[in-house]
């Protein structure tokens, strides 16, 4: 019988298929594709991982780590034509609305006396490892193609994810586990969009491991029956069969990649399970992330795994916590938000910190845009919300080489725009790459006949996050760069 390739396929899948376009290729495999770069770093890196702390639905800027007293003052009237002006001309600007002041209040907290929203009292403790960007802006007023700018770069989707650029410029620093990892919760509202932890044009198995936060990684449990021995020769014989098919078909990034996976699939069978299991932990870090009450236990959960996993050298992790959609009630949606997301948040950074992991881990916070200062149609009191504002919103870095303590950039008086210091999801990407020690304009991949780079046209990375003028950090890396 003709062995095809859909065939063969199917008929190698043995419950590792939804694995399969998840992972990483073999390394003698690595070394011989022809548009790989070895893992290796562009220049000192400052940053081992990163976890993308993504809060879906889009806090708005003015309830969480932006004040505005103005708004408050003005709250309920139209906007002053001086700042109206100002805003771009793109839908759901709310400009035509009425002001709605913030319901939340805020307090200086730490050395540096950044203020912070009543919604994070726990997390406001930490202000002071914080560099808090308050000038990012972009011009897509949409859930999907905002998140997609958020973590591909562009609005389109059909582009590869930050995490996947990682994954893919230095792998993953442990054997057993995959370089990128996404965990998603509380998900209502926009649906999370599938590119934000895709490969695009990569091959697939640098896109991002979907894990279910209580069972795991799919299908890495040992089948009954089997042993380790047994369980080896059976995947051997499997490889060579894959490995023949290949040679005769020529290159194919999915069977590589299934290749890989099996591989990748035994050896998590080893590993995955004691990394899930969380009961190895004292029931006071149980206790610390909230796993003890309802509000906390899923995101709680998420990010003892996400420092769990930083441990074992995975690369780049994505939390996802959806339901910050408030376009009636913004009360009791950010209220709610905050609730689930506060003390996991603090417990992660201060978790970190008392392992020494804090240093060499970049934790990274923010939505796909932020939300009007103005109240979405003529709601009133309690059900008043706010629309999408991709204009001007708030993102936080902490650790990995970041100087905390500082804010960058700033918006108006009532938080439509940034006055001081703009900057774009670009730059944004650009700044992690740079921590991790990626240069955007040397990790490419050929597509289409053209060097795709993962910020598309370039972005600056934000260099005085890390506390560093441009002129200073421009010379540190002409020193220090790979001189290939």
């Amino acid at each position: 019988m003709h062995l095809n390739r859909r065939l063969m396929l199917q008929e190698s899948a043995l419950g590792f298929g939804s694995v399969a376009l998840t992972s990483m290729l073999l390394e003698d495999s690595l070394a011989s594709e022809p548009h790989r770069r070895l893992p290796q770093p562009h220049h000192a890196a400052t940053a081992r991982s990163i976890i993308f702390l993504f809060m879906s639905g889009a806090p708005g800027q003015t309830d969480t780590f932006d004040p505005k007293p103005t708004l408050s003052k003005l709250d309920g009237q139209r906007v002053p034509d001086s700042i109206a002006a100002t805003v771009p001309n793109i839908p759901r600007s709310g400009v035509e609305s009425k002001l709605f002041g913030s319901p939340f209040s805020f307090r200086q907290y730490g050395e540096s006396g950044i203020p912070v929203s009543s919604l994070f009292p726990h997390t406001a403790e930490l202000v002071d490892e914080m560099c808090v960007v308050r000038s990012l802006n972009h011009r897509v007023p949409v859930h999907g193609p905002g998140e997609c700018i958020a973590l591909t770069g562009t609005g389109v989707g059909d582009r590869p994810s930050m995490g996947a650029w990682m994954n893919y410029g230095l792998g993953s620093a442990g054997q057993n586990l995959p370089g990128f990892m996404v965990f998603l919760s509380n998900v209502t509202g926009p649906p999370p969009q599938l590119p934000g932890w895709g490969a695009g044009f990569l091959p697939p198995r640098y896109q991002g491991t979907l894990v279910d936060g209580n069972k795991g990684v799919p299908y890495t449990e040992m089948p009954g029956g089997y042993t380790d021995s047994n369980r080896r020769r059976q995947l051997d014989f499997i490889n060579e069969m894959n490995r023949r098919h290949l040679d005769r078909q020529g290159p194919d990034s999915e069977l590589e990649a299934r290749i890989a996976s099996y591989e990748l699939g035994y050896r998590m069978q080893a590993s995955a399970p004691e990394v899930f299991e969380l009961s190895q932990e004292s029931a006071q870090t149980r206790e610390m992330y909230g796993l003890d009450q309802k509000e906390t236990a899923e995101f709680g959960t998420h990010c003892l795994l996400a420092r769990r996993l930083v441990e074992r050298g995975v690369r780049c992790i994505q939390l996802r916590n959806g339901g910050w959609d408030a376009h009636s009630s913004l009360t009791s949606n950010h209220l709610k938000g905050g609730k689930q997301t506060d003390q996991p948040i603090a417990a992660l950074l201060r978790n970190l910190k008392q392992r020494g992991l804090l240093d060499t881990t970049l934790v990274v916070w923010g939505g796909e845009f932020g939300r009007t200062p103005t109240i979405e149609g003529a709601r009133t009191g309690n059900s008043r919300g706010r629309d999408h504002s991709p204009s001007g919103y708030t993102m936080w870095l902490a650790g990995g080489g970041v100087k905390g303590g500082q804010i960058i950039g700033a918006t108006d008086e009532l938080g439509y725009v940034p006055i001081e210091r703009p900057l774009t999801p670009a730059d944004m990407h650009a700044t992690l790459l740079h921590a991790l020690g990626i240069d955007q304009h040397r990790l490419a991949w050929s597509h289409n006949n053209r060097d795709e780079i993962p910020t598309v046209f370039g972005g600056e990375v934000i260099h005085e996050a890390f506390g560093l003028s441009a002129d200073r950090a421009m010379r540190r890396d002409h020193t220090e760069s790979d001189p290939r």
